[in-house]
């Protein structure tokens, strides 16, 4: 009896918190992001202009409007 009492009164905290906290519930948005890391030679953003920057992993992890770029120059991705 006493587990019942017990769930009981938890239960009804549970329940009166959600009442009291006006029942806010906001959603956020994921983001599933491969575990591959580019051997990449820089990066650049809209934010530093051309500077070259220390490559993020990968565009999933780097800012968006980043690009991640091979030692040769050519873009391996661009951040979204």
């Amino acid at each position: 009896m006493g587990f019942n009492k017990l769930g009981l009164i938890f239960l009804v905290i549970v329940v009166y918190g959600g009442i009291i906290s006006g029942g806010n519930v906001k959603m956020v948005e994921g983001k599933i992001c491969p575990q591959i890391c580019y051997e990449a030679a820089y990066m650049t953003c809209p934010s530093t202009g051309d500077e070259h920057l220390s490559p993020a992993c990968n565009c999933c992890i780097a800012s968006t409007g980043c690009t991640i770029y091979n030692s040769d120059g050519t873009a391996i991705c661009t951040a979204s």
